[in-house]
């Protein structure tokens, strides 16, 4: 068997994780993405390339639950053509993509079963599925709900529990934690699937959401959902401090972005890693909240970078000309140049750290 190296790129709805969780019981390698329509769709799909073009091998570009515009699918048409080594496969059931989907022989339209059928059929036929007993039901309840096939009231009602599942799933960031964000929301649909065959499965489903989330964060005592998703946080920030490390004036910080909570996951992280001076969250909008432990006055660097202000700890404002990205690398990009543009006009003069 020869394993494909596949980069898919689904939907961040129960339809498009769930075309992820059908690829997961293949024998391939899987290299997963989360998108919304608009920009990120592009912007992800940049990602897949570039990381394509690190590995210099041979490579499938998997698209589900999305359908492209016409001027997504020619840009993404001809950067595929110009890499022979790229399989290009699209899978979808939104009408608005058949211009598309008349013109390329790799964008697969079927409008009248969801993404997540249309996949689990393509990957039986294609990238030899291991099929768990579960998984056709699964697959159907998805198929019920995405098309409110309400006739189909058992699945119907099951498919409404799992579709909220996703949608209330919110502890993680997937532009922050994109893999791990991704692991989570298929790991919740995983666990779904266990309670397919029970009486009442829709009402313990519901009654055990709860429970299922603070069993992936937690990992030795039990605590609330709030405390033991913020302690997963701050250890994943900590992971990441290498590439997420900034520098202002002599001060070490720590920029994060759309992680949000910063009292509590801002001021965990200051004490779990003292060697940072600060750190900053900036929201998908440009606010940005800044907290210190002492060490750095936080709120003249708000006034500096954004003409905010605030506490010495604790201060926030909003960086004007942001612009929404969905990729950190983006975002970083942005900040480094307000600071290198700031220490510019301020020369090589430091703030002085308080005794």
């Amino acid at each position: 068997m020869n394993k494909k190296i596949i980069h898919h790129l689904s939907h961040i709805d129960l339809d498009g994780y769930s075309c992820q969780l059908i690829m997961k019981y293949t024998p391939h390698i899987l290299y997963n993405y989360n998108a919304n329509y608009g920009a990120e769709v592009k912007q992800k799909l940049e990602m897949i390339l570039e990381n394509i073009k690190k590995n210099n091998g041979d490579a499938t570009i998997l698209i589900t639950d999305l359908n492209l515009t016409a001027n997504e699918s020619k840009w993404l048409n001809n950067e595929v053509d110009t890499n022979n080594n790229i399989e290009l496969i699209l899978l979808d059931h939104h009408g608005s993509g058949e211009d598309s989907a008349n013109k390329y022989d790799w964008y697969y339209l079927d409008t009248l079963r969801c993404a997540t059928k249309i996949t689990y059929d393509y990957a039986k036929e294609y990238f030899e599925l291991n099929e768990p007993t579960w998984m056709n039901k699964f697959v159907n309840v998805v198929n019920a709900v995405d098309l409110w096939k309400m006739q189909e009231s058992e699945n119907f009602e099951y498919g409404k529990v799992c579709m909220r599942l996703i949608a209330e799933t919110r502890e993680l960031n997937k532009v922050m934690f994109g893999d791990v964000d991704n692991d989570y929301k298929i790991s919740l649909l995983l666990e779904a699937t266990k309670f397919l065959n029970e009486e009442n499965a829709p009402i313990i489903l519901d009654e055990n959401i709860h429970k299922l989330k603070k069993n992936f964060f937690k990992k030795e005592k039990n605590n609330t959902l709030d405390n033991l998703a913020t302690e997963f946080i701050v250890k994943l920030l900590g992971q990441a401090k290498k590439e997420k490390t900034i520098y202002y004036k002599g001060y070490k910080g720590y920029l994060s972005y759309g992680v949000g909570n910063t009292s509590i996951v801002g001021n965990g992280f200051l004490i779990a890693y003292p060697e940072y001076d600060f750190i900053v969250d900036i929201s998908y909008r440009g606010t940005m909240s800044l907290r210190a432990n002492n060490k750095v006055n936080v709120a003249q660097i708000s006034k500096e970078w954004a003409n905010g202000g605030g506490h010495p700890n604790a201060a926030g404002g909003r960086i004007i000309g942001f612009k929404e990205q969905y990729r950190y690398d983006k975002v970083k990009q942005q900040i480094e140049k307000i600071i290198n543009d700031k220490e510019a006009i301020a020369g090589n003069l430091n703030y002085k750290k308080e005794e």
